[in-house]
């Protein structure tokens, strides 16, 4: 049983020494893939392989909205010259969600202005004492 452990061992330290092997995105900037092969065992992982003979596994793309987002706002200065109309739709659906979200938490706390007006009659005049303040 020993035997086998430490010739597993020694099998993983070699595949994590193996030549070309990347760790992480930043080793393959600028890179062209060559292939992709899916990993039968694994739905969604695959090996990249790049023409310089280096590669990487990596897990399945399962891009979330709020990373997407995310990289598509990073990496804008990468992208905006070679897809402009998209961005500028981008920024229109943007600014409809932001107006949209804003409106929601308007009728949200009016909502629970007029549902609470009966059971906490001093709210009126708490309301009133603040727009004061604000004018």
């Amino acid at each position: 049983m020993e035997e086998k452990w430490k010739a597993n061992m020694e099998k993983v330290a070699f595949m994590k020494q193996f030549p070309g092997l990347a760790f992480n995105w930043e080793q393959c900037a600028g890179k062209t893939i060559e292939s992709v092969t899916p990993l039968p065992s694994k739905p969604g992982f695959a090996t990249l392989v790049f023409t310089d003979g280096s590669f990487i596994v990596v897990p399945p793309l399962d891009t979330q909205p709020k990373e997407l987002g995310e990289g598509l706002n990073t990496a804008r200065t990468s992208l905006e010259a070679r897809h402009p109309e998209p961005y500028k739709e981008y920024d229109r659906l943007v600014k409809q969600d932001k107006d949209a979200t804003r409106a929601a938490r308007l009728e949200k706390i009016i909502g629970a202005i007029q549902n609470n007006l009966e059971q906490i009659p001093e709210l009126k005049d708490r309301i009133r004492r603040l727009v004061k303040e604000w004018k």
